[in-house]
């Protein structure tokens, strides 16, 4: 995985680049399974099948590939117990906690608009 280095320069944050980090990052996390990862982790602790169970749609894969990429940008905690069979928990860090404030906001947003955003189709879409 190819990853760009944060030089300090202000390009490094500026959305607009396609070669900035904080791109890059918007990237990682602005897709609707990390959102609702972090939605269903929320305030709790959970291992890997809750949050399968808990996120209606989302397969093995995708799963894994989205927490080792929030694990990768510092979101969550993975916490491995020595069992047999082992245990996985995964958690938000600060980070991750910080960034779940943004995703209810938008959580409110859809409930708020949805009957709008309802009728603006019908009227698209006849």
């Amino acid at each position: 995985m190819v990853t760009k280095q944060l030089s300090g320069l202000p390009e490094d944050a500026d959305l607009t680049r396609a070669d900035s980090l904080a791109r890059e990052i918007f990237s990682d996390i602005a897709n609707k399974w990390a959102l609702l990862i972090i939605e269903t982790i929320g305030d709790g602790t959970l291992r890997f099948s809750e949050l399968r169970k808990g996120i209606d749609g989302i397969s093995h894969k995708m799963l894994t590939q989205n927490l080792r990429m929030m694990e990768r940008n510092g979101l969550v905690e993975r916490t491995v117990y020595p069992t047999v069979p082992p245990r996985v928990e995964y958690c938000l860090t600060e980070p991750g906690r910080a960034l779940r404030a943004t995703v209810d906001g938008m959580c409110d947003w859809t409930q708020r608009y949805l009957r709008d955003i309802e009728e603006s189709r019908r009227r698209f879409d006849a």
